[in-house]
């Protein structure tokens, strides 16, 4: 099983708010736009995986890990079928309710590990995170005219989509402890419709919607710790601070800090237990921080543009 916290102090970004998750609660429920784990056998344990070594994904979960999967390559790819709907209630000729077209999205991953000698080990993880893709279609209200659920004119939605190349090198300490460190070679791109009623509110409305896609890069790092404290118990650790990503330029007007969507500060720290050949216990405590991120958690009190 895992668990998950991450500090938030409420999504300004209106967009963000509504179209990456559905809702708030919907968007926690899926570590807001991260996976709840990498690797199919990850995700079969609820993304328990810090202080499990049984795959090749270790520049995604705990870069120590590589220390000991030993030498395989996966390939693996999941469908994922999010059900979203938008409704508006209590507001008269405004109430609506509209359900998302885009309802089926193929996530792929691969990942490369490696046995260089008794000590050093080497890999390669490739994965993705996403915003859902909401795709809404306009024409349930009028505002001066048919309008969709937020008064733009035409299709609304989000589309965000990132891909991390991780390689990774680590290190055996001794037979039963293993260091190691992921490069994070992070590409994302991001468009967002229908969001010309808030033009308004913007710093930038030329920057705000119906800009096509965008791109940016950033580079960050991800240090683990992997140990086993005897045949059966093993402990895992996992840190990667915030990533600087360059910014959406086309969407300055959208975004806080004239397009900056950084990738947030993310830790974990997890333990397994072996009971038995054929059963094995694992949980893992993950903490996301979005609220270092200010085009997420940038406070909805602040009057700015």
């Amino acid at each position: 099983m895992t668990h998950t916290a991450r500090t938030t102090t409420g999504l300004r970004s209106l967009a963000l708010a509504l179209f990456l998750g559905g809702t708030l609660s919907s968007a926690f429920a899926t570590d807001g736009y991260f996976s709840h784990g990498y690797g199919m056998k990850a995700k079969g344990m609820g993304g328990a995986s810090v202080a499990v070594a049984q795959d090749g994904f270790a520049g995604a979960n705990n870069p120590a890990r590589a220390s000991f999967s030993g030498n395989r390559i996966e390939v693996g790819g999941d469908f994922f079928m999010p059900d979203r709907s938008a409704s508006r209630t209590g507001s008269g000729t405004y109430d609506a309710t509209v359900e998302s077209d885009s309802k089926l999205f193929l996530v792929p991953e691969f990942a490369y590990n490696r046995t260089v000698n008794d000590r050093l080990s080497a890999g390669l993880t490739v994965y993705g995170n996403g915003g859902m893709n909401t795709d809404y279609a306009g024409g349930q209200i009028t505002c001066q005219g048919p309008a969709n659920m937020l008064c733009g004119s035409g299709r609304l939605g989000v589309d965000l989509m990132q891909v991390v190349l991780a390689p990774t090198v680590a290190y055996k300490l001794n037979d039963r402890h293993a260091i190691g460190v992921s490069a994070l070679l992070v590409h994302q791109q991001f468009k967002a419709d229908g969001l010309q009623f808030f033009g308004q509110m913007s710093s930038d409305p030329t920057k705000l919607t119906n800009n096509g896609f965008d791109t940016s890069n950033g580079l960050g790092v991800r240090l683990g710790y992997f140990g086993k404290l005897n045949d059966r118990v093993s402990i895992g650790a996992s840190y990667s601070p915030k990533i600087s990503m360059s910014k959406f330029s086309d969407y300055a007007g959208l975004f806080a800090e004239q397009g900056k969507l950084d990738i947030p500060e993310n830790y974990s720290v997890g333990a397994a237990f072996q009971a038995t050949p054929d059963v094995m216990l694992a949980v893992d405590y993950q903490r996301i921080n979005y609220s270092g991120v200010a085009s997420i958690g940038n406070t909805s009190k602040s009057s700015a543009p």
